[in-house]
């Protein structure tokens, strides 16, 4: 089965239910490692920390997204890391799982509608075109 699964998490229901997917397909095999990828966006990073008292209650709050992501990895007994990284979602999570070479990527759908897929393109429509690897979308 898959070896490396990269899920992207961002805190929402739809990363959290990509995470059970993720976590169902690694309980398949004993030697797989699932890597939770949380994208910092530039432009949120720097509205938060002007929002927060301080930069460490900006981290602390990222990091209270991924709790439950994390509580339901080690439920299961998963072999997991979380990996913070720093640019578009879309591109980031592209580079990151190519260079990683990982055998799958999960990610949530946002459901956006025909009109904002065309117009912005969606963070899910954006790595199925440039990975390199099979790629999962949960609804």
């Amino acid at each position: 089965m898959y070896k490396h699964i990269l899920v992207a998490a961002d805190g929402s229901d739809h990363s959290y239910r990509a995470a059970k997917q993720a976590g169902n397909l690694a309980k398949m095999s004993s030697d797989c490692i699932i890597t939770m990828i949380y994208i910092i966006n530039y432009d949120d990073s720097k509205k938060a920390v002007l929002h927060q008292d301080s930069l460490v209650a900006a981290q602390r709050e990222r990091r209270d997204k991924l709790n439950r992501h994390e509580l339901l990895f080690k439920q299961k007994g998963l072999r997991y890391s979380v990996m913070l990284k720093h640019g578009e979602p879309g591109p980031t999570i592209v580079k990151y799982a190519n260079e990683e070479k990982v055998d799958l990527v999960i990610l949530g759908s946002r459901g956006l509608n025909n009109l904002q897929q065309f117009v912005l393109g969606s963070v899910s429509h954006k790595v199925v075109k440039r990975v390199n690897c099979p790629v999962m979308i949960v609804k």
